[in-house]
């Protein structure tokens, strides 16, 4: 039975959100089509760069993303305290970003629409909720690409299967279960052998980053680009780390929805690349043994469920007793998935 999307995502609430949409019947997102024979690879461009232009607007942070051939998963935490902080100007100019129409920033058009709107205050407050709602965030990411997608094909009708899917991630556990396994999707469809090859991924974009910042670092210890003489090598690294500051960063104080630093995060979904084509019931090392622990999760049958997340939840992933006290809190007295949140975990749920 279908469960209200009223439900699952609380309304004015800070809550963070597995969200896929999948493509209807035989279209294809990107990739190769071997039943049309159609590539449609440049289109991942197109996610990835909308994704990012919508957060840049949106009080929304992204923690993970994977772009597959007909479907795109997304790890998002709406932020509507932050909203509340932004002037009215800035959530009318915010507004305009979104949904340009005919005129482009600067421009006099462009100035004149944001005037108007800071004429009516009433439906601007109305306007700055819609930049912190998940499900307008995703509306405006698959109408622009359904559209585009559409136009590119020259045909219309339905591009999405429907709304997109929506699960609740109610603890720090359940958001690093989803990102792994999120961004390990590659992996998971034989697409790719490891991190270094899950390309439009988000651990992809953290992985070159964070080798860039090192060698960077290197490089001006050793007297910069003038000592070595590789202005262009230099540039090039600058923009992998540019490629990955729209992702919300990791082991920062102001990220309470997890508490893990960027380099533990890689070493766990190394690991878990590592084992999941081959042994996912082998054991983890000591390090990731030990970072499951701290969040509480099954470290014997971690790569288990990672490899079987998908059909593990349904809307509402955590602990046994989140779980139970969400479903409660949500107005239901449970929610379909507390047998695998018990195999996440590793322990039986009370209440």
């Amino acid at each position: 039975m279908a469960v209200p999307r009223s439900k699952v995502v609380r309304s004015g609430e800070i809550g963070v959100y597995h969200c896929v949409s999948r493509c209807v019947r035989r279209a294809f997102l990107c990739g190769y089509d071997s039943y049309t024979g159609r590539d449609y690879g440049h289109r991942r461009g197109w996610v990835r760069q909308r994704v990012r232009d919508l957060s840049r607007n949106f009080a929304v942070d992204v923690f993970a993303y994977a772009i597959m051939s007909n479907h795109s998963h997304l790890v998002l935490r709406n932020r509507p305290d932050l909203a509340a902080q932004w002037s009215l100007r800035e959530v009318a100019e915010r507004w305009c970003r979104v949904f340009p129409g005919a005129h482009r920033e600067g421009d006099k058009g462009w100035e004149i629409r944001v005037e108007g709107l800071l004429r009516d205050r009433a439906a601007l407050e109305k306007r700055r909720r819609r930049l912190a709602d998940v499900s307008w965030y995703m509306r405006c990411l698959n109408e622009w690409i359904a559209r585009r997608a559409n136009g590119e094909d020259k045909c219309t009708g339905r591009f999405w299967e429907g709304r997109f899917r929506c699960q609740a991630l109610v603890d720090e556990g359940a958001v690093l279960a989803c990102m792994v396994y999120v961004d390990l999707n590659p992996v998971r469809a034989a697409l790719a052998t490891g991190l270094e090859d899950s390309w439009f991924t988000s651990v992809y974009d953290r992985l070159r980053a964070a080798r860039a910042s090192h060698r960077l670092t290197a490089m001006d210890r050793k007297g910069g680009a003038d000592a070595t003489g590789k202005c262009q090598s230099v540039e090039e690294e600058r923009q992998a780390v540019r490629e990955a500051e729209w992702l919300e960063p990791l082991g920062q104080t102001e990220c309470p929805a997890l508490q893990l630093d960027l380099e533990h995060y890689l070493n766990l979904a190394e690991w878990t690349a590592g084992v999941l084509p081959g042994d996912p019931a082998a054991s983890p090392c000591e390090s990731v043994e030990r970072l499951l622990d701290r969040f509480q999760l099954d470290a014997e049958r971690w790569a288990e469920n990672v490899a079987s997340y998908g059909s593990l939840f349904h809307c509402l992933v955590g602990s046994g007793e989140k779980m139970v006290r969400e479903a409660r809190r949500r107005g239901r007295s449970w929610f379909r998935g507390r047998r695998a949140s018990a195999r996440l975990y590793g322990r039986a749920p009370t209440g």
